[in-house]
């Protein structure tokens, strides 16, 4: 094991665990409410996680408190497993999931804020239960590890490794000089959005049970629904899928940029290069789709458009893209309309967007928008530079010329995740799935999308992958909702050597 801290990293996990155990009895009151049997049961799984996590911290006194690069890896990594394997108890105890395999895949795809199920009837479940499956969405969305960085001076030790492992995207931008400061201001963001966006979906007609449920799962980008047909549920009622909308939109927006434009500097929102492509590329892509379903998909609007009855028709033609198309880029996952249904070309459009991801600093999964940009900017300067092999051209980005390490790191990210992506449906498909089911869920359990194509679309689900796809596709979610390398580098043997 080398220098590694391991009773630091014990002593951590042990904190992640009480956490989440409390975290499940705020699926309590709920339950009582309504009278289930299921409160037994989720009142047992905290109780087991808290004291396990009460073992691991008070009986691992580590001699010093510095949370190196290794132990900062190794601590997130772990720290998500240790969330997945406590949160699958209250699916097993209260025997609502009783298979282990398909309770983790429930948990992780929680968690990872995938949105993938294997559950065919979701309005059977108990309330309890549909609670807390929506809470290891908003759990996982920010980061746990980002909760426990802002209680760390107390156990006196420093987060910002932490934060560099956990942050999504190719850097970190801080709001506060402070990493603990910062993983406040994170947090108070985005506990703001999940109860504006509760109380506007109350209004607007949901119980408040499917408000909260459906705050928690739009604001982490997760996609877990209460309701079998998902969204799709309230297709009769256009605001509710607006104010979602509005709220993917957000969540998918770098947080430190909603951050400066609640503190009213809406100039760094509008100068951001990311925010820019990521704004007019939905608008763009949303128009094309739109544009396919209504000329493609009902002949009749093509001699009728002029005609004032189509304009609903327009409209919910517009909303169901738009919805779509948002909900696929901030890998959401929620569903309107199954979008595999609109034309081949259409459903190629889609796949593609399985690759782009949310903005760096977001809470959505994916390869993320800003390496894209560099990516491309990178590619351009390359052809200048076969005119100009003398010249020194910068990539720049946000007008900053971009240090090489970045454009690297980037560049081997990309390549890494195409990589993945390619072994990983080869396996799925000797796994027993079809290619095109192959291609859909890989890419969308390394995306943390939720929907995917084939025998995983929008209308189907994960129930009927074997048990061996099932933990292949939670290792994918796990491994991209953490950034490829901050798991992957623990499966190299130098990552072991001792320094």
């Amino acid at each position: 094991m080398g220098n590694l801290n391991l009773k630091l990293v014990y002593r951590f996990l042990g904190v992640t665990a009480i956490l989440n155990g409390l975290f499940m009895w705020l699926a309590l009151p709920v339950s009582i409410y309504y009278d289930e049997t299921a409160k037994l049961g989720i009142l047992n799984a905290g109780i087991i996680t808290i004291t396990l996590g009460a073992l691991l911290y008070f009986f691992n006194k580590p001699d010093n408190n510095n949370i190196h690069k290794k132990e900062g890896y190794l601590i997130v990594t772990l720290g998500w497993l240790t969330l997945s394997f406590t949160g699958m108890l209250p699916y097993l105890l209260t025997e609502t999931i009783p298979s282990v395999t398909n309770a983790f895949f429930e948990t992780i795809s929680g968690y990872s804020t995938t949105g993938s199920s294997i559950l065919t009837d979701i309005e059977s479940m108990p309330k309890g239960i549909l609670f807390w499956r929506s809470a290891t969405h908003w759990i996982g969305g920010m980061g746990i590890i980002v909760l426990t960085i802002a209680i760390l001076p107390l156990l006196g030790i420093g987060g910002m490794q932490l934060f560099m492992a956990e942050a999504p995207g190719p850097s970190a931008d801080k709001l506060h000089p402070r990493i603990t400061d910062t993983a406040k201001r994170l947090w108070l963001i985005y506990v703001l959005l999940t109860a504006v966006e509760f109380l506007l979906l109350k209004v607007a007609g949901m119980t408040w049970f499917d408000a909260i449920n459906h705050a928690m799962a739009t604001v982490s980008t997760g996609g877990f629904s209460t309701k079998n047909a998902s969204v799709a549920h309230w297709n009769d009622t256009p605001l509710i899928q607006y104010i979602i909308i509005f709220f993917m939109f957000i969540a998918g927006t770098n947080f430190v940029l909603t951050y400066f434009a609640l503190k009213g500097k809406v100039r760094k929102v509008i100068q951001s290069e990311e925010f820019k492509y990521y704004l007019f590329g939905i608008i763009g892509i949303s128009a094309i789709v739109a544009v396919m379903i209504i000329f493609f998909q009902d002949p009749n609007l093509q001699t009728t458009i002029a005609h004032p009855k189509v304009w609903g028709e327009v409209e919910s033609a517009i909303r169901h893209s738009l919805f779509s198309v948002i909900s696929v880029v901030t890998t959401t996952g929620f569903v309107t309309a199954d979008f595999t249904m609109w034309s081949f070309f259409v459903t190629a459009i889609f796949f593609s967007l399985f690759f782009l991801g949310g903005s760096a600093g977001s809470t959505s999964g994916g390869v993320k928008i800003v390496r894209h940009i560099i990516m491309l900017k990178n590619s351009f300067l390359e052809f200048k530079k076969s005119l100009h092999p003398n010249a020194i051209i910068p990539v720049r980005y946000d007008g900053k010329a971009v240090n090489q390490t970045i454009i690297f790191n980037v560049l081997s990210f990309f390549i890494l995740y195409m990589l993945i992506f390619i072994i990983g449906t080869v396996v799925l498909a000797l796994l027993g799935l079809d290619i095109k089911s192959a291609l859909g869920a890989c890419a969308s359990s390394l995306g943390n999308i939720g929907p995917a194509i084939g025998s995983v679309s929008p209308v189907d689900n994960f129930n009927h992958l074997s048990a061996g796809a099932k933990w292949f596709c939670s290792f994918l979610m796990l491994i991209g909702r953490l950034e490829l390398f901050t798991v992957l580098i623990l499966l190299t043997p130098f990552f072991w050597r001792k320094n």
